[in-house]
């Protein structure tokens, strides 16, 4: 039994002889005066449960702990009982039991069990529980996995002025020495990771929802620094738009009555669907300018937890082999919201953007697993919050929308819910609900998708009738014959074939010069050919594009006709959608080394100025960058890549309508680049004297983007470090501490880098909290300054293994990523890095994160061969 690394083997043996019935916990975050606690808490829990068994033997989780006193029915327990790994051995049970630990736990800066940061403004306290997948017991006792459900009733002693916020509402009672004791009524019955406490004196605005389901009472908070900035009013707005949604298509309404939403600060990732309190990067309040896609992107985040309240609340996995169906679920469903019930109706756009380009790189890695993966234990899981997980996931639900169709999907859903709300249920629980609601067997289609890896290419073939030439030379091209879609083996893996649901477009130019749809055919496409006579007799077009409307999951390969379209037009598509998957293609080839890196930036320069989607533009700008430092010939980029993307980077950047978000976003781009003495000045004056002196009318020089031209202009060695303490000076808050901590790390000297090394692996009292560590990371690796890395390349292994065992867990999985030599493309580190993976003394995360990141230098050491070549 291992409670630090629970099993799935341990867990079943668990839920199998216990059944939960309450947990009494009463928390206390003073000082013993009234004040806010530091360092520890006091924890009290009682829980109430059954064991099928009497006689038996279990253990209850606890980390970190220090047991002022601990009885199983009366009878006192040992601390020899207690062991951090092990947890709480607890013997001799009967049949109904009551187990009671009083115990000091500790707050944590990692983001993990309770977290607590201190506002730089106000020096107020602010804390948070962040659980998932299993760090409840880093604040109580519990048996902490998914299906042992229970009823949670709070207490909490806290300071006279904090709010205090649970799963449920409270009453209030005074405390001693002036604090403050906060009752919370009993919950749902729900999972141990989706408990939530949230304490300090944060800022609230309240609203409510009603419909014919009732009345649900809604609140925002945040911390009371960034007050000023929550859009309250828009936000409220989007909630009601999700809940108008959900409730219409899922069928039952909302259980856990309030809804809270709370922006926490320092907080890893970006939400956490905790039951009736949800937790969310305050980097989703807004203190400066932000493009509309940064808004679209927040609201997808909250309606995806908002599909949570359902999908993984109500109804929750059995074991973490579904969590990709939680997260997959509340991907797919939040984009659907979207399009349907918001002003985000091209969120499918989006989409195709971002969340596909998440899936093909997660499954192109080793450690691709299928989307139903084999969760054996937590850290196994912890591994898995990845593309697969959710994006892959995702578009594998899409896909199956589209084969059983929408309305039979959403009929299953609602069925699922009714029979399973407040329990636990597994993958076949839903295809079943979902096989009798559309009348298909969906076993077959669930071991193609759900159990294999990979990706299938997918192309076209066709011959050509009454032309003149070859159609992919461009000749006059006369009419299809013929059409072919073309399925290539899934890879990485066994080589699957799949059946796919997808069309065909066929797009010429129209009298005005665009490119237009002028015909579209939609099938199953099975095995490795599947013929399309409906397009038989259509004109041969400019651009062929195989997975019109992104049907499916799959890598588009353009014919060489279509290939040489897109190259040249690509902005000339009118379509969002399929242009977005024009970008996409394009982005492939250059990933999988298939076409020149300098192709792609070329496209990128010439087509991004005239992209309107500004999602589209934001992310193929950072694809660019990303060719550019780790795909080209390094020569070319020093001496020719950059400089031209740069200049054409301040060139949009004028060209834009001022004060537009594509303004901000080329603007952005540009600080991004390693800059010329020209740009310097650019970027100075605009600090220094403003956005007209600079050139650029409209822009609002506000607080980060100072930050961001800052940092460009410390990256260039034009200003350093007291600059930045000045600018610090002037913005003394958290996120001025972040933004200055990324603008340290950017100086262009050997002795920055290793100050930013040294603060990244440093552990014990004063090691910086995880938002530090983040923040510095972002300004390690600058293109342009590899040659000051050098030292940092040969300490990594050394560094990481040391911080694995100091900070476990998401910070230490974060530095080992983010500090990960990918600089170093070279033959050499890819040999030296594969040796490390394969050695299995390492720990298996560990591993899997070098593993990841070498198989990057791999990729993009062909690709430089690839972008070489085209130099002749």
């Amino acid at each position: 039994m291992r409670s630090l690394n629970l099993t799935r083997s341990d867990a079943a043996a668990r839920a199998d002889l216990l059944a939960v019935d309450t947990y009494l916990v009463d928390l206390d975050l003073t000082d013993g005066s009234g004040g806010p606690g530091s360092g520890t808490f006091r924890s009290r829990t009682i829980v109430r449960f059954a064991c099928s068994r009497p006689g038996s033997e279990t253990f209850i989780d606890l980390r970190s702990a220090r047991i002022r006193s601990a009885t199983l029915n009366g009878r006192d327990l040992g601390i020899e009982d207690y062991d951090d790994e092990v947890g709480l051995t607890l013997t001799d049970l009967q049949s109904t039991n009551e187990l009671i630990v009083d115990a000091d736990l500790a707050y944590t800066s990692t983001g993990e069990g309770l977290h607590r940061m201190v506002d730089p403004v106000d020096g107020e306290v602010y804390l948070y529980t962040q659980f998932e997948t299993a760090d409840a017991k880093r604040v109580f006792a519990c048996f902490d996995q998914p299906d042992l459900k229970a009823r949670y009733t709070l207490t909490v002693t806290a300071p006279a002025d904090w709010v205090v916020v649970a799963n449920t509402l409270a009453s209030e009672t005074p405390g001693d020495s002036g604090a403050v004791v906060h009752h919370f009524a009993p919950s749902e019955i729900m999972s141990t990771y989706l408990v939530a406490l949230i304490a300090g004196p944060y800022h609230v605005v309240e609203d409510a929802y009603s419909d014919e389901h009732g009345t649900i009472p809604l609140r925002l908070l945040c911390r009371a620094s960034l007050a000023e900035h929550l859009d309250a009013e828009r936000l409220f707005a989007e909630t009601k738009e999700g809940f108008g949604f959900y409730h219409r298509e899922f069928g039952l309404p909302y259980a856990f009555g309030k809804y809270d939403q709370i922006f926490v600060p320092e907080f890893n990732a970006g939400a956490m669907e905790n039951a009736g309190a949800v937790t969310f990067l305050e980097d989703y309040v807004f203190r400066s300018r932000v493009t509309g896609y940064r808004y679209e992107r927040r609201n997808e985040t909250i309606l995806h937890e908002m599909a949570h309240m359902w999908f993984g609340d109500l109804v929750t996995m059995r074991w973490w082999d579904d969590l990709w169906l939680n997260e997959s679920f509340a991907t797919f469903a939040s984009v659907l919201a979207q399009v349907d019930a918001t002003q985000y109706t091209d969120a499918w756009t989006t989409f195709a953007n971002v969340e596909k380009s998440w899936a093909y790189r997660q499954d192109q890695l080793p450690s691709t697993h299928p989307v139903a993966a084999d969760m054996k234990d937590l850290e196994t899981v912890e591994s898995n919050f990845d593309g697969i997980t959710y994006a892959k996931g995702a578009w594998v639900l899409k896909q199956l929308v589209a084969y059983v169709g929408r309305e039979p999907f959403l009929a299953g859903l609602r069925a699922y819910f009714a029979d399973h709300a407040f329990g636990n249920a597994e993958f076949g629980d839903l295809l079943g609900a979902l096989e009798k609601a559309s009348g298909r067997d969906l076993s077959g289609w669930a071991d193609q998708w759900l159990r294999t890896t990979g990706i299938n290419p997918i192309s076209v073939e066709f011959d050509t009738a009454g032309g003149a030439g070859d159609h992919a030379a461009g000749d006059a091209p006369g009419t299809i014959s013929g059409l072919t879609v073309v399925q290539g083996p899934a890879a990485p893996g066994a080589g699957e074939l799949r059946t796919h649901r997808l069309a065909v477009g066929l797009y010429s130019r129209d009298d005005a010069g665009a490119l237009v749809r002028t015909a579209r055919a939609e099938l199953d496409a099975e095995g490795e050919r599947t013929a399309v006579p409906d397009l038989d007799g259509q004109p041969v077009p400019d651009l062929v594009l195989p997975n019109d409307d992104d049907l499916t999951y799959c890598s588009v390969r353009l014919d060489e006709r279509s290939l040489a379209t897109v190259l040249s037009s690509l902005e000339d598509v009118t379509d969002s959608l399929a242009r977005t998957l024009c970008w996409s293609a394009l982005w492939e080839m250059t990933r999988e080394a298939r076409l020149p890196a300098r192709r792609f930036v070329e496209v990128v320069s010439r087509a991004a100025p005239r992209e309107r989607h500004i999602g589209v533009v934001q992310r193929v700008l950072a694809q660019a960058q990303t060719a550019l430092a780790r795909y080209a010939d390094p020569d070319w980029a020093a001496a020719t890549g950059w400089p031209e993307f740069s200049a054409a980077m301040l060139t949009a950047a004028r060209a834009s309508e001022p004060g537009s978000d594509h303004q901000l976003a080329f603007l952005g781009a540009l600080c991004g680049c390693p800059i010329n003495e020209e740009q310097v000045r650019v970027l100075e004056l605009l600090l220094d004297a403003g956005a007209d002196e600079a050139g650029l009318p409209g822009l609002v020089v506000d607080t980060d983007l100072r930050w961001t031209v800052l940092t460009a202009l410390v990256a260039a060695g034009a200003e350093g470090t007291d600059r930045i303490e000045a600018e610090l000076a002037d913005d003394d808050t958290a996120g001025g501490a972040r933004r200055a901590a990324t603008a340290r790390a950017s100086r262009p000297t050997v002795d920055a880098k290793e100050e930013a090394e040294e603060l990244l692996f440093s552990s014990g009292p004063d090691a910086p909290s995880n938002a530090i560590v983040r923040a510095t990371l972002l300004g390690v690796d600058l293109p342009g300054r590899e040659h000051l890395l050098t030292g940092l390349c040969e300490r990594y292994l050394d560094n990481v293994a040391a911080l694995w065992t100091a900070r476990p867990g998401d910070l230490a999985q974060t530095v080992a990523e983010g500090l990960f030599p990918s600089w170093a493309v070279d033959a050499e580190s890819v040999d030296r890095f594969d040796a490390v993976a394969a050695d299995s003394s390492r720990p298996a995360g560990l591993r899997r994160i070098i593993a990841e990141q070498t198989a990057d230098l791999s990729r993009a050491l062909a690709a430089r061969a690839v972008d070489m070549a085209e130099a002749g």
